[in-house]
């Protein structure tokens, strides 16, 4: 299995911000992801490819629960058409009593289509240990998110070293612990609700009481804050532990830098325009 090459450094882009999505090329995020709450439909990562001149386009994440196999299937194809080589179809697992069964159902149908996507074309959410085993063996690998770097070195030992290992880290670019904090937590209100990142967090090590309140030490680990450079810091303390990728998504309220804006402070402290 020949992997995708990602590049160091990714960048979430909303759908209302695909129209700069070729600046941020420029700028040296060579894969660009769509997160599932942004994936409404399908060809929002066809959009992005055609808004786009050579970036990888991830999804982050399809869930199985909404598109079907054929679709997705359907879609890739379509893309790979026009633009061979530039998607990455991110999957999570569907949201049921044997969620990693209902996995495999799935991923037989995409093997079984006439045209499949081919296993080095897909990534999969998988945080605990049998859901790495299945991103290892029918995935080019994963891309869970919410890590400390020791977890990220036992995913990556778990994986083996010739797997993708995409680790997603949100950040906030304000240096208002309590501003930037508040942030955080709308998205990790979600999150932090799902059997999968609840079970994720409490491996780490953090407290049932840590993941309900969304207490300071839990935002403060997972969650980088601060100017570029500590984002940068903290990005880079994930390649050290393991990751091949990693995946910023920052967060924003009214006044706090998101987008375009974001991403030219955040470059030159990543290291791309070097």
């Amino acid at each position: 299995m020949v992997a995708m090459q990602l590049g160091r450094f990714g960048l979430t882009v909303d759908p209302e911000g695909f129209g700069s999505a070729g600046q941020l090329e420029q700028l040296g995020f060579t894969t660009l992801w769509i997160v599932g709450g942004q994936l409404d439909r399908l060809e929002r990562l066809a959009d992005l490819i055609r808004a786009t001149e050579r970036a990888v386009v991830g999804s982050a994440i399809i869930p199985p629960d909404v598109f079907d196999a054929a679709s997705v299937t359907a879609l890739f194809h379509r893309v790979e058409a026009v633009a061979p080589g530039r998607l990455l179809v991110g999957l999570g697992s569907p949201h049921s009593e044997r969620p990693l069964a209902a996995l495999g159902d799935y991923v037989d149908r995409l093997d079984g289509a006439d045209h499949p996507i081919p296993a080095h074309r897909r990534i999969l959410a998988a945080f605990g240990p049998r859901a790495l085993d299945v991103a290892r063996d029918r995935f080019a690998g994963a891309m869970p998110a919410l890590l400390v770097p020791d977890y990220v070195a036992s995913a990556r030992q778990r994986l083996g070293p010739d797997r993708i290992l995409s680790v997603g880290l949100y950040a906030v670019l304000d240096r208002d612990a309590d501003a930037a904090r508040a942030t955080a937590r709308q998205p990790l209100t979600f999150l932090c609700g799902l059997p999968a990142y609840v079970k994720s967090l409490l491996r780490q090590g953090f407290t049932d009481d840590d993941i309900t309140s969304l207490s300071d030490g839990l935002i403060d680990t997972l969650v980088a804050r601060g100017g570029p450079d500590d984002v940068a810091e903290r990005a880079r303390q994930l390649h050290a532990a393991g990751a091949d990728h990693v995946h910023l998504t920052v967060l924003h309220d009214a006044d706090q830098p998101a987008g375009l804006a974001a991403a030219r402070a955040l470059a030159p402290a990543l290291g791309l325009l070097d």
